[in-house]
């Protein structure tokens, strides 16, 4: 008998393909969207961890450039000689034929464990590794090292696509950086005399690996970012899932009442439903992984651009399968089906057996569901306006951001059927009483599609708000920060005043750019020496400050801090800060710093370098009205490589890319929601169709054409997409406002500026108008060539 009952259940899919269609389809994207996402994260952090421990630099200490971006050997030499047991690294990006890669030369001999890579499982003879140009790459190198034809090619699948790893004496010639170091590993056993940090010169930092951020932390905010995206999808997704699962248990109420009244027990239909629940789950999560796999694939490559432009993380533009996020599919198509099915199941379980097909009882179960579910929504309304105020962390901005918009989606129904009730209160005519009639009796069977249709257009809404106030705000940044025309680096700071020299009488302006490590209010900074000037001061804005800003900074008596270290040490204009060495300034301004991870103070270039007398600037900004003229005399005239010199227009263009190709995965993703919110909106319709002829024949009947039944069926969906657009672009608004004020103060320590852009809300409004249009066109379609003799077998058995 549970065979058969089984079958008996499952029949009803065989008979109404469409609705197992939109089951299964939903789950499916559901679970795709978050694989996806799930895969895209699971590749970059493989990266980073065999980036990490590549070279097993993790568990070391390290010494770095605290001006510019290498160490000279020779600074290496000495500190060998005075006893520090080291090893040098250096870095950097080689472009070859097939494309730039990575750089990195070590010395074998000198390096902690010493990596044993192998050619075919045999061991790498360290002669030929430092003498015949050896170099290490992964297997999916081989094309874009066409052009080094001269060295010794290795493949090894530990290292990660795009890296090589080479002798440091044969990287110094790849990369022409003779006798340059980017750092030093600093070994963990040391002599009995071994040297303190602070003996270090002023131009080397000492890092102990307890305060370097590795890759995986620094772009956690980044990786969060797309799952909560993922999650949202995965939401959306549900909403069409309850929908599919919610019908077909209304629809099978005279079929559960049957098999009861044949004598099938209470456990096993239960356990029967709940094994057809789970079949259909591990279908569509297998569905799903292979969607996800191809997303992933589509976006892995902007992601991996992303990544390397704000962070240096190298990711693999190609993705490799993953048993973890593949299991991740099924598992969460299992939640997914538990989401949605848990209520109809629990319905059944607690309805006696002789109103399983009552339907008065489930329209009183339903009715109790509302209430139930505007009591959910109110409180998780509260929540989020708690979190708002007295909330802290990431975390807790994500939970503010889910309690906000399930609450309101579940809030949506309640909305539109007060509106819809006010309305048929203002109505007299018999037809548009009848028309918001059937709007409210199709409620509760597209609920779950406009809830849906909510979300995606909120998150659009709030995405494009966040994006284009970034994109504003970045552009004016970019302006102030970026102002000299040229940017001049130099080999040598010993060369420093003969550029000045040079440049003097041929430029408006010299802005050296010198810098320093420090510890500022207990937080890992950096300290800066300004040449103020008119650059400066017709430039620069600030979030606060004093009037006379610039003139107590050039003075030395004041210092400019960003917002991150504002934030994070809770300082505000007029506070004192210990700079360094007991130098203690009070605050005189606070400038925005986006994109920067660290702290910032801006103190007069005399006091800088009275303070650091040892640094010496080997960076400079150059304003200059003939920047092309000015590059070709320092190349010529002055002795400068092209790479010494950037343009301005070169660094904007280079950080506006990165921008763009950050935030067009955030735009795939949100439309992508506004697909499959508007599948929700039209598979809901399809589901409804048959449903809707018992309603429909009566008006038929009564002399409405079926012109104006087709015109009205279209109007509805259009009036009830209009009113959850319009309920939408406030929430949206408010997810942009937690997004900018909230959720980027946690994760990065800084907040963007809010603006409005009316004119995107009314393009976004009018694509979920159009896409909410084609999904209601088919199925009126199908109600309008129903035969009229389908229309009649209603009144069949009427006395």
């Amino acid at each position: 008998m549970t065979i058969q009952s089984f079958k008996v259940l499952f029949s009803f899919w065989k008979r109404n393909p469409l609705q197992l269609f939109m089951l299964v389809s939903g789950l499916a994207l559901a679970t795709a969207l978050w694989v996806g996402v799930n895969a895209i994260n699971s590749e970059a952090r493989a990266s980073y961890k065999v980036a990490n421990s590549a070279l097993n630099e993790a568990k070391f200490d390290q010494i770095l450039p605290s001006k510019g971006k290498y160490i000279e050997q020779n600074t290496y030499l000495n500190l060998r000689r005075e006893g520090w047991q080291l090893a040098p690294i250096l870095e950097g990006e080689f472009v070859a034929e097939g494309g730039t890669v990575r750089i990195i030369g070590i010395d074998p001999l000198s390096y902690p464990n010493w990596l044993s890579l192998s050619d075919n499982s045999k061991q790498v003879d360290l002669t030929d590794f430092i003498l015949n140009k050896m170099i290490f790459v992964h297997p999916k190198m081989a094309q874009k090292l066409n052009s080094l034809e001269n060295f010794h090619v290795v493949y090894n699948t530990d290292l990660v696509p795009g890296t090589v790893l080479t002798d440091i004496g044969t990287a110094q010639n790849l990369l022409n950086k003779p006798e340059k170091l980017s750092r030093l590993i600093v070994y963990n056993q040391q002599p009995l005399n071994y040297p303190t940090p602070k003996k270090l010169t002023n131009n080397l930092v000492y890092k102990p690996f307890e305060t370097r951020s590795d890759l995986g932390e620094m772009t956690e905010s980044f990786h969060l970012n797309l799952k909560a995206f993922g999650l949202l999808c995965f939401t959306v997704g549900i909403f069409i899932v309850h929908s599919a699962i919610g019908l077909a248990f209304e629809q099978r109420r005279r079929l559960i009442k049957t098999l009861r009244t044949l004598g099938l027990p209470f456990k096993k239909l239960i356990t029967l439903l709940i094994m057809e629940l789970t079949f259909l789950a591990f279908v569509s999560g297998t569905l799903g992984a292979l969607l996800g796999y191809l997303i992933a694939s589509i976006l892995l490559p902007d992601v991996a651009a992303t990544l390397k432009g704000l962070y240096g993380a190298e990711v693999p533009g190609t993705l490799k399968f993953r048993s973890a996020w593949w299991l991740s599919a099924l598992l969460m198509g299992l939640l997914g089906i538990i989401l949605a099915g848990a209520g109809p199941v629990w319905r059944i379980a607690n309805m006696p057996i002789i109103n399983y097909a009552n339907q008065h009882e489930w329209f009183r179960q339903t009715t109790a569901g509302k209430k139930i579910n505007c009591l959910i929504a109110f409180c998780l309304l509260l929540i989020s306006g708690f979190l708002v105020f007295y909330g802290t962390g990431l975390l807790m901005g994500f939970i503010l951001l889910a309690s906000m918009l399930v609450g309101s989606a579940m809030l949506l129904p309640t909305i539109i059927e007060l509106i819809l009730n006010f309305c048929q209160r203002l109505t007299y005519g018999v037809k548009w009483k009848w028309f918001l009639a059937e709007s409210l009796q199709l409620m509760p069977g597209l609920k779950l599609a406009l809830m849906a249709l909510l979300l995606a257009m909120a998150s659009n809404v709030g995405v494009s708000t966040m994006v284009s106030s970034f994109r504003l705000t970045f552009t004016k940044f970019l302006d102030q920060r970026l102002a000299a025309e040229l940017y001049v680096e130099l080999a040598s700071s010993n060369q420093s005043a003969d550029l000045e020299k040079f440049l003097n009488g041929r430029v408006k302006e010299i802005l050296p750019i010198m810098s320093v490590e420090a510890k500022i209010a207990d937080l890992e900074a950096k300290i800066y020496g300004a040449r103020i000037g008119a650059t400066y001061e017709k430039n620069w804005t600030f979030l606060s400050s004093e009037k006379n800003v610039w003139s107590l900074v050039s003075q030395g008596a004041a210092t400019i801090i960003n917002e991150q270290l504002a934030l994070r040490a809770d300082l505000q204009i007029g506070d004192k800060l210990e700079i360094s060495m007991g130098q203690i300034l009070p605050i005189a301004g606070i400038i925005a710093d986006y994109g920067n991870p660290k702290g910032q103070a801006i103190i007069s270039e005399a006091l800088f370098a009275s303070l650091f007398p040892d640094i010496i600037p080997s960076r400079f900004g150059v304003r200059t009205n003939s920047p092309e003229q000015l590059s070709n005399e320092l190349i010529n005239e002055f002795g400068l490589n092209n790479t010494n010199i950037t343009n301005q227009s070169d660094l904007k263009q280079l950080s506006l890319k990165i921008f763009e190709r950050t935030f067009k995965i955030t735009d795939t993703l949100n439309i992508f929601t506004l697909v499959v919110a508007a599948f929700a909106v039209f598979m809901s319709l399809l589901t409804l169709t048959n449903m809707r002829i018992p309603q429909l024949a009566p008006a038929w009947a009564l002399g409405i054409a079926r012109t104006d039944i087709n015109l009205l069926e279209i109007t509805r969906v259009l009036v009830l997409a209009f009113i959850t657009i319009v309920c939408a672009i406030p929430l949206g608004l408010t997810l942009a406002w937690t997004l900018l004020a909230i959720i980027n103060v946690e994760a990065f320590g800084w907040r963007l500026p809010m603006f409005i852009f009316p004119y995107e809300y009314v393009k976004l409004g009018c694509l979920a108008i159009f896409s909410s249009l084609l999904a209601a066109l088919w199925p009126t379609y199908r109600l309008a060539t129903k035969p009229p003799a389908d229309l009649l077998k209603v009144f069949a058995n009427e006395t």
